[in-house]
């Protein structure tokens, strides 16, 4: 299944939170990056029916070409951002109860209750108050019942929200098993760039409700040419900032620079203008572009386009 989203538009009063946007989301997993109020919720809320567009269309592929909201949530498994548990109810019993809510037979409601939460690891836990569970434990219990009437997608707000080491590590091993072992298409809507970068193969990133970069994860961090770490000596060495069409040069420190290199160019230049300066090399490595540049220059670049 892949998400086709048509010029879609929504607004809260005079704000704009998603401007005319049209994408087709790749399947598998991916994540959907962006700044507070760049749009991610207001996304899966409308993916969900829980807002309503103020123009566009709205389509899972494999579901339903009509936008039907109660066949598209049949298959959506969907954990917010915020906490969400039933006050003095157990593990066991949220997820089974909302198991049943979603059309679940009682008996197949409690099967399915067992599985995911042994699936997330809160098998020994299922008979305690939600309430009184870890941060960690919480997010679990969220994600079992995004899980418990088996869904073909799962929409993930911030699921390592509050998390420490441990645990943030926990739910993304989570994340990814649900992906690659279990064939479950992930939207994972997130500011957190690494969460991405580990568990998922495509990204699209959102500035002011528009996107302004997309593509598979190593699409993305190849592009835009290579960066190389340069040390030097003397520590005083001045280097131009751009040395023919491809290569700029940004200084870092004393003998430091980075030299960005465009395409295929050539570093003959650069070497020459070292040696031309009076200086030599101490040090030459390969930096690979991470995520973290690409969602930085996109952001950049989507704000300076003066979007709403």
């Amino acid at each position: 299944m892949s998400i086709h989203l048509e010029g879609l538009t929504i607004r809260y009063g005079v704000h704009v939170a998603v401007d005319e946007l049209s994408i087709v989301f790749p399947r598998g997993s991916v994540g959907l990056l962006g700044r507070n109020g760049a749009g991610k919720s207001s996304i899966l809320r409308a993916l969900l029916g829980l807002v309503r567009p103020v123009s566009g269309r709205i389509r899972i592929v494999g579901v339903t070409d009509e936008g039907d909201v109660a066949k598209m949530r049949s298959v959506i498994g969907y954990m917010p951002e915020r906490d969400a548990h039933l006050p003095n109810a157990t593990g066991f019993e949220m997820v089974s109860l909302l198991g049943m809510l979603s059309g679940m037979a009682p008996r197949d409601a409690w099967r399915r209750a067992h599985e995911v939460l042994y699936l997330v690891g809160l098998e020994e836990q299922r008979y305690r108050s939600v309430a009184g569970y870890s941060a960690g434990m919480r997010q679990k219990a969220k994600l079992a019942a995004a899980l418990v009437h088996d869904p073909k997608m799962l929409f993930l707000d911030e699921p390592t929200n509050g998390l420490d080491p441990q645990a943030r590590a926990e739910m993304l091993e989570l994340v990814r098993r649900l992906s690659s072992e279990f064939g479950k298409a992930v939207l994972l809507s997130t500011h957190i760039l690494q969460d991405v970068e580990k568990v998922c193969d495509a990204a699209v990133v959102l500035e002011r409700g528009r996107v302004v970069a997309e593509g598979s994860i190593a699409a993305l961090t190849r592009g835009g040419g290579r960066e190389l770490m340069l040390a030097v000596e003397p520590l005083g060495l001045v280097l131009p900032a751009q040395l023919g069409d491809g290569l700029q040069v940004r200084r870092e420190g004393p003998g430091r620079f980075t030299v960005v290199v465009g395409g295929d160019a050539d570093t003959a230049p650069l070497l020459a203008a070292i040696q031309a300066a009076g200086g030599r090399v101490r040090s030459l490595a390969s930096r690979r572009r991470t995520l973290e540049d690409v969602f930085l220059t996109a952001v950049t670049a989507g704000s300076a386009t003066g979007a709403p």
